[in-house]
């Protein structure tokens, strides 16, 4: 078949061991032709040929397209033929082919095309498979009994973080780059995607709404992180690709950078995870991120609605014991690099719980033992002018 033909399908090329064997001048002359223009160009090349009446020729060539982990093997490759010196080996891997090589991605990204069913932000790249659940309860108790699962929601709040932790992937229907969801699951390399606007979470009765189709708990279906495709069913997933051509490259890129790399890291597996990647410190330690979980909110939100100093001094007689380790476990795992904390005034949205002024009034009553007016009143005292700033004293 000629090109028109290979090219609409009509014809089914045969493989190059073939050709070996029955055209063996064609096939020289083409490997010859083959390393001429790779010199040449100083690249991976895609090339275009034909054989007519056992005679080579040549129809155009390109620069050929790679996955992560074929860019790292081709630049490195190269630098061992001789072909390129370090600099413009480093120049030849996008900042997306790290991506792919950190992260899960799917195994043909082509093959799912039809069965994307919604687009939001791609706030967290990489691949992620699970059957969908609505609550950060179920994510855990899901995850518990050795299930995948997707956490999707409406919005992510501070309560959720167990469920987002537990989760294979995290989809939310609002947010952006800078949303709750996003912020933390990019700090622990989580696939996720936010700002969904085409779907609808129905947490009451299980059901993920998107135009007229309806998913169920339970349900399966995949998520690319770095497009922000919305996927239905079970997609085939590769794993990262981290190899020894990879640590070769990395260090060549090492030794001309001029930045160093830091790390966000709350805790002390954040830390280890930073260490282990290269990074060299920490850049930002939020604090805040240390009392998310289940047994410390309730402190921290006893603390916050303390009215006396003896109220206040015991919920942070509760919390320093929790503090003291999980900065033990950070600076044992950076090891003399550099830390940067950030201390806590801690705002009112992140920390009480979702809903109405009644509801998170009754929730935290029962929570803390408190009467109800008193935090009621405590929450008028508080309540922030601008929540990204804080109460200030103001």
């Amino acid at each position: 078949g000629q090109g028109e033909d290979v090219v609409a399908g009509i014809r089914t090329p045969e493989d190059l061991d073939t050709m070996k064997r029955l055209m063996p001048q064609a096939y020289a002359e083409l490997v010859e032709n083959c390393d001429i223009l790779e010199a040449h160009y100083k690249d991976m090349m895609d090339i275009e040929f034909t054989v007519q009446e056992e005679r080579l020729w040549m129809l155009q060539c390109r620069a050929g397209k790679r996955t992560g982990k074929g860019a790292v093997k081709i630049a490195v490759d190269m630098v061992s033929e001789g072909l390129v010196d370090k600099s413009t080996a480093i120049k030849m891997v996008e900042p997306q082919h790290l991506d792919q090589l950190l992260h899960p991605q799917f195994h043909d990204p082509s093959g799912y095309r039809e069965k994307v069913v919604a687009k939001g932000l791609p706030a967290s790249p990489g691949a992620a498979v699970g059957q969908v659940v609505f609550t950060a309860e179920e994510a855990e108790a899901w995850h518990a009994q050795g299930k995948n699962v997707i956490l999707v929601r409406t919005e992510t709040s501070p309560e959720d973080v167990g469920g987002m932790h537990a989760a294979e992937g995290i989809l939310t229907a609002r947010g952006g780059m800078t949303s709750h969801a996003a912020v933390v699951a990019r700090g622990w390399g989580k696939c996720c995607i936010a700002g969904c606007s085409e779907i609808r979470v129905d947490e009451n009765h299980k059901v993920l709404l998107i135009g007229d189709m309806a998913i169920n708990e339970g349900e399966w279906i995949s998520m690319n992180g770095t497009t922000g495709e919305v996927i239905l069913g079970k997609q085939a997933l590769a794993p990262p690709a981290l190899s020894a051509d990879l640590e070769t490259f990395m260090s060549w890129a090492d030794a001309v950078r001029r930045l160093k790399v830091m790390a966000n890291a709350d805790t002390p597996e954040d830390a280890i995870a930073a260490r282990k990647n290269g990074a060299e410190g920490i850049g930002l330690c939020r604090t805040e991120h240390m009392f998310f979980g289940a047994d410390r909110i309730k402190a921290v939100r006893k603390m916050i609605m303390a009215v006396t100093t003896e109220q206040r001094k015991a919920s942070l007689d509760v919390l320093l014991p929790y503090q003291r380790s999980d900065f033990e476990g950070i600076f044992r795992a950076m090891d003399g690099l550099p830390v940067t904390i950030r201390l806590l005034d801690p705002p009112l949205h992140e920390f009480l719980p979702e809903g109405d002024l009644d509801a998170i009034v009754h929730e935290v009553a029962e929570e803390t033992g408190m009467k109800e007016d008193v935090i009621l009143s405590q929450i008028e005292k508080l309540s922030e002018v601008n929540p990204m700033l804080g109460f200030r004293g103001c």
